[in-house]
Formats: structure tokens, C-alpha cells, sequence
């Protein structure tokens, strides 16, 4: 099987949009020419998938994205025997075609998966950069283009779902957070289209929201949830049914919190 002819379908042809907030391109690039793996920390919607897309953009690697649940299985990301035609036969999962094909697998919300998954990574993510398939009884000898990324939200994750030292000590890591106002607003304006001063406001609410995480919200209105509301003002949605819409609604369904937020919207719009 040649490396990349597989992966063809997973190549990041345009380039997409990324503002970075710090080093964090120029630290992933350096992590990535020392077969370093890599871990992304942050809360949702902050960014890092979209870092993940840009990265394999500059990269030129193909990209293939596992969204971790409460399901996958270390058999879900390695592969697993299947009856095709009355034969049984041997298919990759995403991480073994990463591995084989030389591309980047990003697990994303790794803590999400069960536990047997970590198990897995642990060969690939040191200095032994291998991928047992104990089914088939193959060793798989990651390239040199391979990487592995995965993500988490330290702030959202129990004690239950954290990410043992075992694995964390395994990657470098690279912290995300909400970017500052000016860059934020950059972003929505890119994404959406819409007014600088709409936006400006949408960032203002923004860390309204933010500031009320703990205090009855499990999350604060999410740079990607901006976006949406933006997108949605700027096809001729009133704002507040747009934050109405895409902000207060999705982060509650309290009706004393739901009250409170969409209040905040009316003072700024």
C-alpha cells in the first residue's frame, strides 16, 4: 500500500481561516519535526479543530478526525475483521490508516472514549512511535509524516473523565482560550461577513456570558457560537432572536438563566 494514495481524500486543499493568538503554529511545527505528539487544551469552540485543519493545511499531511464518545473502542481507531463477499478480511481503522499513510489522526475530546483507547496510543505517542494490531499480529511503524494530536477541555471534564499523567506527559501541549476582544472580532468579521461593530458587540456579550460560567452555566458562549449568531444577523436576523437563537438557547435551558442572558443581549442590541 503506498503512503499517501489512501489518504487522498483527507487532504486539506484550501487554506482554511486561522488567527493565531501566540506561538502556538510556529510551537505545533516544532513538535511535528521531532515526532512529537501533540496536545490540544481548551474549552469548546475555542478554536483547536480549526488549528488542527490549518496545521495539516501548512503541513500539506492529510488529516483524519475522530470525534471521541462514550462508544469508541481501541478496536473503533486500530480496525476489525469484516465478512465481505463471503470473505473475511482485515480493515484499518482511522488511527492504523494514519499510522500506514503517514498522516495526521487528531482524537478529538479524547477523554470522551473509553479507557482501552489510551492504552492504545501510549506505543505510538513515545519514543517506540508503534501501532500493535494484535488481531492480525502486526507491528505498525509510524513514518516520519506521522503525528498524533488529541484534545481535551480541562475545565469541563471530571474526575471521572480526566487525562492521566500517564498520557499527558506522553505529548507537548498547547493551551487554547477564548481569543482576546480585538482578535475575536477579527474572526467573526472573517467568518461571517458581518459589521465590525456588530461584532464588536457579540464579543462584548460574549464575556458576559463567559463571566457567569459556574455561577449557572456549564459554558460561556463559545467563539464558534459568535460565529453562528453573526452569520446569522448578517442574512437579516433581528440580533437579539440571532444571540436568541444561537447563544442563549443553546447554553440553557433554564428558564431563570435563559431570562438573565437574553437580557444581557437587549442591553447591547
Amino acid at each position: 500500500m503506498s503512503n499517501d494514495t489512501s489518504l487522498n481524500e483527507y487532504l486539506i486543499t484550501q487554506e482554511p481561516y486561522y488567527a493565531a493568538q501566540s506561538n502556538e503554529i510556529e510551537l505545533f511545527e516544532a513538535a511535528y519535526q521531532n515526532n512529537i505528539p501533540i496536545l490540544l487544551k481548551g474549552p469548546t469552540g475555542c478554536g483547536k479543530t480549526r488549528f488542527m485543519e490549518h496545521m495539516a493545511w501548512r503541513l500539506k499531511r492529510p488529516l483524519i478526525t475522530v470525534s471521541c464518545h462514550d462508544d469508541l473502542t481501541a478496536a473503533d481507531l486500530v480496525g476489525r475483521y469484516l465478512i465481505v463477499g463471503g470473505e473475511t478480511r482485515w480493515a484499518d481503522g482511522p488511527l492504523a490508516r494514519a499510522v500506514r499513510g503517514g498522516g495526521i489522526c487528531y482524537l478529538d475530546e479524547i477523554v470522551e472514549a473509553r479507557k482501552d483507547t489510551t492504552v492504545v496510543i501510549h506505543p505510538l505517542a513515545d519514543d517506540r512511535r508503534v501501532l500493535p494490531i494484535e488481531k492480525t499480529g502486526e507491528l505498525l511503524l509510524a513514518e516520519d509524516s506521522f503525528c498524533l494530536a488529541i484534545s481535551y477541555n480541562p475545565g469541563y471534564q471530571s474526575v471521572l473523565k480526566d487525562l492521566k499523567q500517564s498520557t499527558r506527559q506522553r505529548f507537548v501541549s498547547i493551551e487554547f482560550d477564548y481569543p482576546e476582544a480585538d482578535l475575536e472580532t477579527e474572526i467573526i468579521t472573517n467568518e461571517s461577513g458581518l459589521d465590525k461593530e456588530l461584532a464588536a458587540r457579540l464579543v462584548k456579550y460574549a464575556g458576559m456570558t463567559r463571566n457567569l460560567k459556574g455561577s449557572g452555566l456549564e459554558e460561556g458562549a463559545s467563539t464558534r457560537l459568535l460565529v453562528h449568531a453573526a452569520k446569522l444577523m448578517n442574512s437579516g436576523i433581528d440580533p437579539r432572536s440571532a444571540c436568541r437563537g444561537a447563544i442563549s438557547e443553546t447554553l440553557t435551558d433554564d428558564p431563570d438563566m435563559l431570562k438573565a442572558i437574553n437580557e444581557l443581549s437587549a442591553s447591547l442590541f
